[in-house]
C-alpha cells in the first residue's frame, strides 16, 4: 500500500498512532486494530521544480542513485500537505523521542494541524506498552528503544517516566561506522544502503569464532574504478563496537538513576529491549553480560513504537 492510497483510507477512522521514525514511518489505525502504512521516511524532491518525484519505498531505491538535482527529504515535511488536501480530522497519537524539544514538540504539532486533536507520547513510553508490558502497575519497568536516529532509555512506574535518557546513537549511527570501516581499512567508498545491508546481515555484538563472509561493492579511493572487497561479521563488530558500548553505558547511567524500590523490580521482570537496533545479532546477550540484568527482546520490536501508540489512546 502507498502513502496517499494509506492516508485515503483514514477518512473513515477516528483514532491513528503515528511512529515518525528517522528510518520509517509507521501508522497504526486503532479502529482497524493494524499497521496501515510502513514506508521508508523519504520523500525524493527534485531541487529545482521542488517537485515531489516519489515517496515511501520508491525514494527509497533512489538514494545514492539520484543525478544532483534531485535531494531526498524526511516525509515528516510533507505530512502537513497530505493532511491539507484531506477532509477527515481524526484523532493523532504522535510518537516522540523522549527528550525531544519545545520547539520540535510544536513542530510536529504544525504538522498536523487537520487533525481533530493532537497527543505527543514519548517513544520509550510507547515502545514498552507496544511491548505488553502493564506499565500502570506500582511497579518498575525498563525498555531500551534502538530506533533510526536515538536511542531512548526508561524507567517507568505508575505510567510515569522514573528516570531516561536519550542519545543520538542508534541505526544511522551504526550504518556511519561501517562507512568510516571500510573506508579506513580498505579505502573503498561505499553508500549508506550498501552499509546498511551489511548492518543487516553481519552486524553482531560479540565477535564470533567463524564469521560469516560478504562480498561489498564500492569504489576505490586511489584509482576511483569500482572494486569488491569481502567483510567479516567480526570485522563489523569491530566497526560498531564503540556506539554499542555508549548505548550499554548510557543504560548504566538511567539505571545509577533508578530509585531503591524500583531497582528490585527491575531485577525481577528485566529490560525490555525494542527498535530496528535490538535485532543485531548477539546484542541481547552482550547487554546481559555488561549490566548483569536479564534482557528481553520486545514481540514487536520493529513495531512496538507505533502500536503502544494506539494502544495509548485508551
Amino acid at each position: 500500500m502507498g502513502v496517499f492510497d494509506a492516508f485515503r483510507i483514514f477518512r473513515v477512522n477516528k483514532s491513528i498512532s503515528i511512529d515518525l521514525g528517522t528510518a520509517n514511518i509507521l501508522i497504526y489505525d486503532k479502529q482497524r486494530k493494524k499497521i496501515v502504512l510502513n514506508e521508508p521516511s523519504v520523500v525524493a524532491r527534485d531541487r529545482k521544480t521542488r517537485k515531489i518525484i516519489a515517496v515511501g519505498k520508491e525514494a527509497r531505491e533512489m538514494l545514492g542513485k539520484t543525478p544532483a538535482s534531485i535531494e531526498a527529504i524526511m516525509i515528516s515535511h510533507f505530512i502537513h500537505k497530505i493532511y491539507g488536501n484531506s477532509l477527515f480530522k481524526p484523532e493523532v497519537m504522535i510518537c516522540v523521542p523522549i527528550e525531544v524539544t519545545s520547539v520540535e514538540r510544536k513542530a510536529l504539532f504544525d504538522a498536523v494541524k487537520g487533525a481533530k486533536k493532537t497527543y505527543i507520547i514519548e517513544e520509550g513510553r510507547a515502545a514498552i506498552i507496544g511491548s505488553g508490558v502493564d506499565i500502570s502497575q506500582p511497579e518498575g519497568s525498563m525498555v531500551i528503544d534502538i530506533g533510526g536516529g536515538s536511542t531512548d532509555i526508561a524507567i517507568l512506574s505508575l505510567d510515569e517516566i522514573i528516570a531516561s535518557k536519550s542519545i543520538r546513537i542508534a541505526g544511522n549511527k551504526f550504518d556511519e561506522d561501517i562507512v568510516k570501516y571500510v573506508k579506513r581499512k580498505y579505502n573503498l567508498l561505499i553508500g549508506d544502503r550498501t552499509a546498511e545491508k551489511i548492518k543487516k546481515e553481519l552486524a553482531t555484538a560479540l565477535k564470533v569464532q567463524n564469521p560469516e563472509v560478504m562480498e561489498i561493492k564500492g569504489r576505490d579511493l586511489e584509482s576511483g574504478i569500482p572494486q569488491t572487497v569481502e567483510v567479516n561479521s567480526n570485522e563489523i563488530y569491530e566497526a560498531i563496537e564503540d556506539s554499542l558500548f555508549k548505548i550499554v553505558s548510557a543504560t548504566k547511567e538511567v539505571l545509577e538513576k533508578c530509585p531503591p524500590e524500583l531497582a528490585a523490580d527491575i531485577l525481577d521482570n528485566g529490560i525490555v529491549m525494542t527498535g530496528g537496533g535490538s535485532l543485531i545479532r548477539e546484542f541481547i546477550d552482550m547487554m546481559e553480560k555488561e549490566i548483569s540484568i536479564k534482557v528481553h527482546l520486545s514481540p514487536n520490536p520493529l513495531d512496538s513504537v507505533v502500536l503502544g501508540g494506539g494502544a495509548a489512546f485508551d
